[in-house]
């Protein structure tokens, strides 16, 4: 007897969606996570494209998630998946509070922040150097701030802390920017926002205690207080080396979010995909829901 129908790994807005739509459909679901739900959601400030909400933060929607999950009857736990494997009929998850059970798994562990590899990143992380504005940007409120990165995350962070901080400079390496013409144009008309284009950096520096200045690869020294890299994302999926095919460390599936174990099912920020969104980790959390469904019925 398995201890659960469907077990969700991951609780961001692909894995509430999931547990929410498994649920609904009246099987027991379980959704794992060690931190809490929301995922990437708890790092950004406003999201303005999410159907049906002109602009949420998304804290508030990950906690709007949360609640239609489990009201539909879904199970959330903090726990650590550690690993995975197939005896059988049943998925055996092992977690860091013991092993579960399950006819199908929804993988949707999402991904995490990519480094720069710059020499000071790792020796000033938590002392100027963030991942997060909406965490972070309070504690530079006044000063002089580096966000680097060209997509909508940059962008988007770099307007958040345009409003905190006296000046923000946005460093990328290419002369054109990856993120929405929207979000461009809005950094363009911010004064308190200047652009070093075609740059990378080179090291982040500071006092033993705090980042003071970066350095660029056009050997100029910016004075700052704080540096934020969006850079992109690494995919959480280690855990199935080996188990289920993989592609550049991202899930394989196709269009219904099928894997190549039979019941194990992918959703969100970790599988191949050409878009990452919230609103396409949700749609792939309800049609992973509906194929672990489909498939649970025919075994």
């Amino acid at each position: 007897m398995a201890d659960c129908d469907i077990l969700i790994i991951g609780a961001g807005p692909a894995g509430l969606s999931a547990a929410g739509y498994a649920a609904r459909l009246g099987y027991k679901a379980i959704a794992i996570d060690a931190l809490s739900p929301g995922g990437q959601l708890l790092y950004i400030d406003q999201i303005e494209n999410y159907p049906g909400s002109p602009s949420v933060s998304g804290y508030e929607l990950a906690e709007s998630l949360e609640k239609q999950a489990v009201s539909f009857g879904a199970e959330i736990r903090f726990t650590e998946a550690l690993s995975i494997k197939k005896e059988g009929n049943l998925f055996i998850t092992e977690t860091s509070d013991g092993p579960i059970s399950s006819l199908s798994v929804i993988y949707a562990a999402g991904a995490h922040h990519r480094k720069l590899g710059c020499t000071g990143e790792e020796e000033y992380q938590a002392k100027g150097v963030s991942y997060c504005a909406t965490c972070d940007g309070p504690f530079f409120k006044g000063g002089r701030v580096a966000v680097v990165g060209g997509g909508d995350t940059a962008l988007t962070d770099a307007l958040y802390l345009s409003k905190l901080c006296s000046d923000v400079y946005i460093i990328h390496r290419r002369t054109e920017f990856r993120g929405q013409k929207m979000l461009e144009d809005r950094v363009r008309a911010k004064e308190n926002i200047h652009l070093e284009l075609g740059k990378n950096v080179i090291s982040i520096n500071g006092d033993g205690k705090k980042v003071t200045s970066v350095t660029l690869s056009d050997s100029t020294e910016l004075s700052v207080d704080g540096v934020f890299i969006f850079v992109g994302m690494e995919p959480n999926s280690r855990m199935l080396e080996g188990f289920a095919d993989l592609d550049h460390g991202f899930v394989s599936s196709d269009d219904h979010m099928r894997t190549s174990v039979p019941g194990l099912f992918v959703a969100g920020d970790v599988r191949t995909t050409p878009f990452r969104q919230v609103v396409t980790a949700a749609g792939d959390g309800a049609m992973a829901a509906h194929a672990a469904d489909e498939y649970i019925q025919g075994i």
